[in-house]
């Protein structure tokens, strides 16, 4: 037997059922991912496997880091056939590691190959992915569409002009749906200079001229319109930790012209600046009935020569951890919520030991008011913890303190065209642990209350949820 299969990871009789019958053919909400429209758009067909396994891959990097390879091989001027043997040589030793199935979903999943890739076979395994990455087959566009993917919601600038959205809308013959997400992280940039200058910036693009916080405010509002027109319904902020000191409108206003006086702030400065503009984000959010999403506890960054010798995302990241969140995060929800300004909002922690404070402070302000089921959302597994055991400690933590039937599922949250096996493997984790409550008889074995669940889990909550 392969080792890909439709009992893959599925040792529950009724999990079985539920993935061949419901879970396995849903299409995919990829609400969140970082792709660029620009690559989607232009559909350039990839040189090689090496181009479309490992560029840019800092999972597959941390792993050949910790293999013995060389960075030569990694992100070095290495043949892209070396590469690719360096990589084929750490596979075989990352049993355990999700990088294991996932790259056998894949080599499964979009090449036929079911054979597992080690170093015997790497070079049997590379020429037989090279020669169908030649065909029309496997181009940016026919790989999304092979993998039944509906919507892609890709990780936006708040200044970008949105024009590959633009022209991928009017394109016939693709029929998956390329949604911006506004992504501000310049709003919330501690560098003074670099501050100012994205102020100009803002000024010149949005026609308003930008001298006091209130103003500021027009101009954002301003780039969440055109956002909107475009067919953005998701924000999403990438904080260091989650914190809230109450700001009056007052002490906003001196936030701000510190800040257009290019004056560095304190960090207790850039705690009250961070926080009036969450409360205030969230408020325009709401008005356009947009989903929040909020990832924090990623310390980036963390080798500094690396960093200076190679960049950002190449794999020196980290879990951070933070005093007070409990606090902080129901603080931080309830000014929102006071200032009626609260949209739906999904929290992701990157520390999975915050599991419980996270979900049980949602719950404190879960609202049928708009008649959304569980507009607050504890956010799938993410990065470190899109593992087997990351996304069942999530969702065994979310059936706890939440409901489970509700969820909005898995995302890619990758730069690859080839990662949706993950919602795939997100699917079979999740029937796995339902079919186990109902071989153990925790459950009813009802299935249309089970059917309905696991495609509501698996796409249609997603697209209830974000009215695309």
């Amino acid at each position: 037997m392969t080792l890909i299969n439709d009992d893959f990871m599925i040792n529950s009789r009724a999990g079985k059922m539920l993935y061949t019958r419901y879970a396995k053919k849903q299409p995919i909400l990829d609400y969140h991912c970082h792709l660029e429209a620009k690559d989607i758009f232009e559909n350039t067909p990839f040189r090689d496997i090496t181009h479309l396994w490992l560029e840019g891959d800092h999972y597959k990097w941390r792993a050949m880091r910790a293999n013995g390879i060389k960075e030569k091989y990694i992100t070095g001027n290495a043949s892209a056939e070396e590469k690719f043997e360096a990589w084929a040589k750490t596979v075989e030793s990352s049993f355990g590691n999700p990088l294991y199935h996932w790259t056998h979903l894949e080599l499964a999943h979009y090449f036929d190959i079911h054979t597992p890739l080690s170093h015997s076979n790497w070079r049997e395994v590379m020429n037989e992915c090279n020669n169908k990455l030649k065909t029309s087959d496997f181009t940016p566009r026919k790989l999304i569409t092979r993998s039944n993917v509906e919507i892609i919601c890709t990780t936006d600038k708040p200044l970008d002009d949105l024009k590959y959205h633009q022209l991928l809308k009017n394109e016939k013959g693709f029929t998956t749906r390329v949604l911006p997400t506004f992504r501000p992280d310049e709003l919330f940039e501690a560098d003074p200079i670099r501050f100012s200058q994205f102020i100009d910036q803002l000024s010149e693009i949005s026609s308003v001229t930008v001298t006091h916080f209130s103003s500021f405010i027009a101009a954002i509002a301003g780039r969440i319109d055109f956002f909107h027109e475009v067919g953005c319904r998701i924000s999403d902020h990438g904080p260091l930790e989650v914190s809230y000191q109450r700001v009056n409108d007052d002490q906003a206003e001196a936030l701000f012209a510190a800040r257009m006086a290019q004056q560095a702030l304190s960090p207790e400065g850039m705690q009250a600046w961070n926080s009036i503009m969450l409360v205030k984000l969230a408020a325009l959010y709401k008005q356009k009935e947009w989903a929040m999403q909020i990832h924090f506890g990623a310390i980036r960054n963390n080798n500094m020569p690396q960093y200076h010798a190679i960049g950002i995302n190449s794999g020196f990241d980290s879990i951070a951890d933070q005093q007070n969140l409990a606090a902080n995060l129901n603080a931080l929800l309830n000014a929102m919520v006071e200032n009626d300004g609260l949209p739906k909002t999904i929290i992701y922690n990157l520390n999975a030991g915050y599991n419980d404070i996270v979900a049980s402070a949602l719950a404190n302000f879960q609202s049928g008011e708009e008649g959304i089921k569980s507009p607050m959302q504890f956010g799938s597994g993410w990065w470190f913890n899109d593992t087997q055991r990351g996304m069942l400690n999530q969702l065994t933590t979310l059936s706890d303190l939440g409901l489970l039937a509700n969820f909005i599922g898995m995302l890619t949250d990758s730069r690859s065209f080839v990662s949706y096996t993950r919602h795939d493997y997100f699917r079979r984790i999740l029937c796995n642990l339902i079919g186990g409550w109902v071989d153990r008889g925790e459950v009813p074995e009802d299935m249309d209350i089970l059917s309905s669940m696991v495609k509501g889990i698996c796409a249609d909550n997603a697209r209830s949820y974000f009215n695309f």
